[in-house]
């Protein structure tokens, strides 16, 4: 069961379930919480999970202006502080790990860990295996048959808002996000950076987010999209809670963490 909480002028349904350390999980644009369906009993058996849904997003109704990324992170900042109340790990899939990321940056006093599933730090244009794709998002087509769906059977903003929310989303992605290199570096938090071996974020841009997070760890899920959790689920799970449960050890030819004694070379 959720609830909804008041965050400003933002109405924002959650939903909770587990016992443990916080963690949040962050779905992707045009989602809703439905596709953490194969995430939330695996990460709910070590894990309080939080699911907030953003703005315009699931059982959260729309607020006027355009979509930002900034202002969904400052929507989860004040998520955390009022209903989670302390720090909390981020696991943010696509617009989530955007989001995740800005969260981490402006608040690392309230993030423990980060996962960054499908992420970019840079507008889709320049990001993405397929920039078109965004000039040609059309609110009926078939393709996005799954997000219209999913989206006509919760909102409370009823089944005909749903070209508005394309219109917002697909403006955000092609101009957003922006975010400065030297803001990953002062990222001081453990960072997964995950992505599919065949996602929608290329594969040198996702290198580029990892090589700009101090000790962040990389991982690419083969066989996969951009839409991995729902394709290896159990792969993926297996990556995140290896990582939220352990701390790196030590590696024995160490080269970008040459540097870090708790992950220096014992030959």
């Amino acid at each position: 069961m959720g609830q909804y909480v008041e965050l400003g002028s933002v109405r924002t349904w959650y939903e909770a379930e587990g016992a443990g350390d916080p963690l949040l999980l962050l779905h992707g644009g045009l989602c809703t919480n439905e596709t953490w369906g194969a995430q939330r009993p695996d990460f709910a058996a070590r894990y309080r999970v939080f699911l907030p849904e953003r703005r315009g997003h699931g059982r959260t109704p729309d607020v006027a202006g355009p979509f930002s990324y900034q202002d969904m992170a400052d929507d989860t900042i004040a998520f955390i502080e009022a209903v989670v109340g302390g720090s909390a790990h981020l696991v943010g899939w696509s617009d989530g790990g955007i989001v995740a990321l800005l969260v981490a940056i402006a608040r690392p006093d309230l993030v423990r860990k980060v996962v960054a599933m499908g992420a970019n730090f840079l507008p889709g244009p320049v990001s993405t295996a397929a920039p078109q794709m965004f000039d040609a998002m059309a609110a009926d087509s078939a393709d996005m048959a799954f997000f219209r769906e999913a989206y006509g059977a919760v909102s409370p903003d009823g089944a005909d808002h749903w070209p508005v929310v394309v219109r917002k989303e697909a403006d955000m992605i092609r101009t957003q996000p922006t975010i400065p290199a030297e803001s990953l570096a002062r990222m001081g938090m453990p960072t997964l950076v995950l992505v599919g071996d065949d996602d929608l974020i290329t594969l040198e841009h996702t290198i580029a987010l990892y090589r700009a997070i101090p000790d962040s760890q990389l991982a690419v899920v083969p066989g996969t999209s951009h839409g991995l959790p729902l394709e290896k689920p159990g792969l993926v799970n297996q990556l995140i809670l290896d990582f939220l449960t352990t701390d790196p050890g030590p590696t024995v030819f160490p080269v970008r963490r040459a540097g870090n004694t708790s992950a220096g070379s014992r030959a």
